[in-house]
């Protein structure tokens, strides 16, 4: 896959792709590339007013469709929303906050790990056998600094501990990762053709690293960010690209996976602890109420 670009992203016309967060940054940027490929793109966006604005821009088939991650209800609506028996090709979970200051979502979670892990957790579970080809699954390289201890009902929601906006950040990324992965062995496991793949940006020029201008932000990012075109690249890798292994993660492959074009990467091994996996997924489940029922096709 090296030097792989927009110019290598397969034909995807007659397939349909649900982006969340998709009226900015790595959304948008991964949303013209697929509008202008075939692909009819759902731009599942909280700020309408933004989706549309950046709807107008694409150059291609897209639908704009409210979805709040930081409140379930908004999620359960979204999914309700759509065709009944409309099926989905790629789901992409994009959306995010990045290094906010401590709050809590509509549903009472700790703002980074409502918004970032259980939304799309459970945004997946209710379209999961829509879903016909791949999830993705947008994390971080910074889930390398996150730390999902074993007591799940405090740590999740940062309770018992001083609330650090970055290692908040870091922790929900991790998660992330711990999802997409668990989420290919219960795929696998029952024998399903959908895939869970992830992927990450590197440093990408995204609306939350211009808001950050912390000198921790500036240490974390480490020097000048990509673009997010290019950050976009690994993200539409692994939902478009050929021969995906599930359970893999995508990422540059510049210096410190903080730049470059797309190539599998390595996470840490706290992302790979299977028991650590299981354990969120059952919190994730009662947290959120949507528990999965994945089985064959």
């Amino acid at each position: 896959m090296t030097g792989w670009t927009t110019a290598d992203v397969p034909d995807q016309h007659g397939r349909t792709v649900i982006v969340t967060g998709a009226n900015s940054g790595l959304g948008v940027a991964a949303t013209r590339v697929l509008a202008v490929a075939g692909a009819k793109v759902i731009m599942a966006c909280r700020d309408q007013d933004r989706a549309r604005s950046a709807a107008a821009t694409v150059d291609g088939d897209t639908e704009v469709r409210r979805l709040d991650l930081a409140d379930l209800s908004s999620v359960r609506a979204f999914a309700d929303g759509l065709d009944g028996d409309a099926e989905v090709d790629v789901l992409i979970n994009n959306a995010g906050v990045m290094a906010v200051p401590k709050g809590t979502t509509a549903d009472g979670f700790e703002r980074h790990i409502g918004t970032n892990h259980l939304g799309p957790f459970a945004l997946t579970g209710l379209l999961i056998d829509r879903v016909r080809d791949r999830v993705v699954t947008v994390t971080s390289g910074l889930h390398r600094l996150g730390r999902i201890r074993g007591d799940l009902n405090n740590d999740l929601n940062w309770e018992h501990r001083r609330y650090q906006r970055w290692p908040a950040y870091a922790q929900s990324k991790l998660a992330n990762l711990l999802f997409a992965y668990e989420l290919e062995r219960r795929l696998s496991a029952a024998d399903r053709r959908t895939i869970s793949v992830a992927a990450h940006p590197g440093v990408a020029a995204t609306e939350g690293m211009r808001r950050d201008t912390s000198l921790q932000g500036k240490l974390l990012a480490g020097g000048p960010a990509q673009s997010p075109e290019m950050g976009a690249l690994p993200i539409l890798y692994a939902a478009t690209a050929p021969g995906v292994a599930g359970g893999t993660c995508v990422g540059p492959d510049g210096f410190a996976q903080r730049n470059g074009y797309p190539t599998l990467v390595r996470s840490s091994r706290a992302s790979r602890d299977t028991g650590s996996a299981a354990r969120l997924w059952a919190r994730s489940e009662d947290l959120t109420g949507v528990r999965y029922a994945i089985g064959p096709v």
